[in-house]
């Protein structure tokens, strides 16, 4: 019999978040596999708009993974981080003669999980 090292993943999701997803992965891909507490430290002190969005998401992923499964906050590491794209907002600016200009609005689901750190 084989024994499966089963790791446990525990996720949150923000939808229709309305921001781009390329400026919230720009933020994610520097804190994905990191430990939860040095991502917090390192959201906290990046200059960028979504990093609060992305600080909410990362204490719910935390919050589920004590409350549900009972994981200790300082053992966790950020093992998956994405940003979806979600529905865009399709507005119109009028401009000159009689024109009409097209502005999209983006919106994005973003995905935050994490697991147990590997001793």
């Amino acid at each position: 019999m084989a024994v499966t090292d089963k790791k446990v993943e525990v996720k949150a999701v923000a939808k229709y978040i309305r921001m781009s997803p390329f400026k919230v992965r720009r933020v994610l891909d520097q804190i994905r596999g990191r430990s939860y507490r040095e991502a917090l430290i390192i959201l906290e002190f990046m200059p960028y708009k979504a990093c609060e969005e992305i600080v909410k998401v990362l204490r719910s992923a935390a919050a589920n993974a004590e409350h549900n499964n009972g994981m200790d906050p300082a053992t966790l590491v950020v093992s998956t981080a994405f940003a979806d794209q979600g529905p865009v907002l399709k507005r119109f600016r009028p401009r000159a003669q009689g024109r009409a200009f097209q502005i999209r609005k983006p919106s994005c689901h973003i995905t935050v999980a994490v697991a147990a750190a590997d001793k």
